[in-house]
């Protein structure tokens, strides 16, 4: 089939690009296809969409988190917007829970001592008890950004804009 279309067509085939495979195995255009002939977004695409996420919202960057968020968004509104007719919404959704965790983690990273986490904590409404246990605890930020405390309350910050879903 290759010397075929380099000779009657004159075209050049790069052949680490072609292949022949099931449709599952293949990437084509950052989709891929699932047994159920679903469109999926391709491994290679959620890797390189949860680095980009990763340089965005990287801890040590200095920025606001009101910027951080603006400059997610941008990034987040072109990226849906080629990316969000796939017909798997079980990654989008996964996607969405994965970039609040990391906007919870920048926030507890920039509110550094315990007791302007405390003070953090009391201002969203977590109870005194609560919010003095984890605020001086030991675990690290990554870890409490999944507890029970700051999941249900990151969605009801009114005074930032955090609500931009993938899903």
């Amino acid at each position: 089939m290759t010397s075929w279309l380099a000779k009657q067509l004159r075209l050049k085939v790069n052949q680490a690009k072609s292949a022949v495979d099931r449709p599952w195995k293949r990437k084509f255009l950052g989709f891929t296809f699932t047994t159920g002939r679903k469109r999926s977004i391709a491994p290679t695409s959620r890797a390189k969409f949860k680095k980009r996420i990763r340089e965005l919202a990287k801890r040590n960057r200095g920025s606001s988190l009101e910027r951080v968020v603006s400059e997610l968004r941008s990034y987040l509104v072109g990226w849906r917007g080629y990316f969000g007719f796939c017909q798997t919404p079980s990654v989008l959704r996964d996607f969405d829970s994965w970039i609040h965790r990391c906007l919870r983690c920048y926030a507890w990273k920039q509110w550094k001592t315990g007791k302007r986490r405390f003070a953090e904590l009391r201002r969203l409404g977590i109870g005194k008890d609560l919010a003095a246990q984890t605020a001086g605890s030991s675990k690290r930020y990554w870890h409490l950004s999944r507890s029970r405390h700051s999941t249900c309350r990151s969605r009801e910050r009114t005074g930032r804009d955090w609500d931009y879903r993938c899903s």
